[in-house]
């Protein structure tokens, strides 16, 4: 009988075993996901039981020490030991482990999200475990093109980078009639935020536009600028010119000293000094062929538009939070009921305009252009898709509005900033003035009304009393 029974108990706990085994399977082609966006990684167990009460856990294979993403056990999570950068990132939908799905949800994807993961699977008397690949995608930050000086022929040295980008980039030169320019020097470095590219040209020609363009497979950013008196670099002397005619003035200086004291033949000491006089005109010419005049408006703001809390100066240079509400001005427009926002009086549809806004000392702001028909009631997303083309501070850190916020990684913060529109190329650029450095372009855009400059002082309330102010002294 004894023999009967311990015979029956190992056939059971064989049974029961065999009943428990089950197959871990994630997806046999890399999970694919762009960055910033949410992922899920596929796992799952097949049959289809429940997984409720085992230990699900995920980790990078691809890293040292096989580092926890998430560890899910006695029903619950426990991410004690998880990764720092994954903290508040990752989830597990406790419905479906019920069902045998152990997926992970990966929020707010990062380039150093890309790798390898594994999910394990263990039961009491089974385990099992997949492995899932990870690529992330990146658009990086838009192409700038420096100028670096001229050759001893003439030509002029540019240089184009950007940031940012997963996987590498390729990164061209092209002229005006789309034919690739050479590169003389290419750098390329990677760290956790994607690729960095750097690439150098000389160019001879005058009165030519030059593009700078980076391609991702389907995505692309360019830059242009133009070897002539249209190029866009005026609302700043160009730092380079300053420093030829500082260091030609030295030279000046020097040679005027030495042949001062060596006594040298008056004659000699003049046509020196006409040579090197005809030299400054030289630079001075090609200086003036680098600097283009850029329409700079004369922005008033429309006190009919702002909303009730705001308070615009008579000048229509200043707005502040009032902190009370005023009533409607007698205009027939619409203002804004829940942004502070407020447009300028006048509208443009063609050619280019620029305009700075002093935003020193105020710690939240939007500002940019904006579609004349724009809906300004209600919450509003200050996306291009909506009639906005803006950036902002908030909460301490600086976004680009485009159909998803783009935080912007700035070195030093500004204080003034330029905005430059082109309505027939669809560009609209924002400048740190003091800095004289790109924060962030939108490019490719399509205008088919009015543009009107605009600014925010954030949603609902703002208690900082400093005010944004139009700039007339550039």
């Amino acid at each position: 009988m004894k023999f009967i029974c311990l015979t029956l108990l190992i056939i059971s706990g064989i049974t029961d075993s065999v009943s428990e085994q089950y197959k871990v399977v994630g997806s046999a082609d890399p999970v694919l996901t762009v960055a910033g966006e949410d992922v899920i990684l596929p796992c799952s167990v097949k049959p289809n039981i429940s997984v409720v009460d085992m230990r699900v856990e995920w980790f990078r294979s691809d890293q040292k020490d096989s580092q926890l993403v998430h560890l899910y056990q006695d029903h619950e999570d426990r991410n004690t030991d998880q990764i720092q950068s994954y903290r508040e990132r990752t989830k597990l939908n406790h419905q479906e482990l019920q069902r045998g799905d152990a997926s992970l949800t990966l929020s707010s994807v990062r380039v150093s999200d890309e790798g390898l993961y594994k999910c394990f699977i263990e039961s009491k008397s089974w385990s099992d475990d997949t492995t899932v690949e990870v690529r992330v995608e990146a658009v990086g930050r838009p192409p700038v093109i420096t100028v670096d000086g001229f050759d001893h022929s003439g030509g002029l040295h540019l240089q184009c980078e950007s940031e940012g980008w997963n996987p590498e980039p390729d990164l061209e030169w092209l002229d005006s009639e789309g034919v690739s320019l050479s590169s003389e020097t290419t750098e390329t470095h990677r760290n956790t935020e994607g690729f960095s590219v750097k690439h150098t040209t000389t160019v001879h020609h005058r009165d030519d536009k030059i593009h700078c363009r980076v391609k991702l497979r389907h995505h692309m950013l360019e830059a242009l600028i133009i070897s002539s008196s249209n190029m866009f670099s005026s609302w700043r002397t160009s730092v380079i010119m300053i420093s030829v005619a500082v260091v030609l003035s030295v030279i000046v200086g020097i040679l005027i000293a030495v042949f001062a004291r060596k006594n040298r033949d008056h004659d000699r000491l003049q046509n020196e000094k006409s040579r090197l006089q005809n030299e400054k005109r030289r630079l001075q010419h090609e200086r003036d062929q680098l600097n283009t005049i850029i329409p700079q408006v004369n922005v008033i703001l429309d006190a009919d538009t702002a909303h009730p809390r705001l308070t615009v100066s008579e000048d229509g240079k200043q707005v502040r939070d009032g902190k009370r509400w005023t009533e409607r001005v007698d205009g027939g427009k619409d203002r804004f009921d829940e942004y502070l926002g407020v447009l300028g009086k006048e509208g443009f549809s063609s050619g280019c305009f620029y305009f700075e806004v002093q935003v020193k000392g105020q710690t939240e702001w939007d500002l940019g252009v904006s579609r004349e028909s724009v809906n300004r009631t209600g919450w509003i997303s200050l996306s291009p898709e909506n009639g906005y083309w803006t950036v902002s501070l908030f909460d301490g850190e600086y976004r680009a509005h485009e159909s998803s916020l783009v935080s912007l990684s700035l070195s030093v913060k500004p204080q003034r900033v330029g905005v430059f529109v082109d309505y027939e190329k669809g560009l609209v650029s924002f400048y740190d003035v003091e800095s004289m450095s790109l924060i962030h372009s939108f490019t490719n855009q399509s205008f088919n009304e009015k543009l009107y400059p605009f600014v925010s002082l954030g949603y609902l309330y703002n208690e900082d009393p400093t005010p944004l102010i139009i700039c007339d002294d550039y």
